[in-house]
């Protein structure tokens, strides 16, 4: 049985994450004051579900070692 590829996805959301906020940030450096609430949220959940899938990874290990 393969590993899921837990931290590559993690990884991957993560840097999404930090890649919007940087987005975030600029847009509301030129000025474009409407969108910076939607980026800044999308940025969170980013970064929420990265934690979220390093928790189930950890779970997981978790479970495949009381096994």
């Amino acid at each position: 049985m393969t590993q899921p590829p837990f931290a590559t996805l993690s990884t991957a959301l993560a840097a999404l994450g930090t890649a919007l906020g940087f987005l975030a940030v600029e847009l509301r450096a030129d000025g474009y004051e409407q969108y910076v609430e939607s980026v800044a949220t999308a940025s969170v959940v980013m970064f929420t579900t990265a934690s979220l899938t390093v928790v189930t990874w950890v779970r997981y290990r978790r479970q495949l070692n009381s096994d």
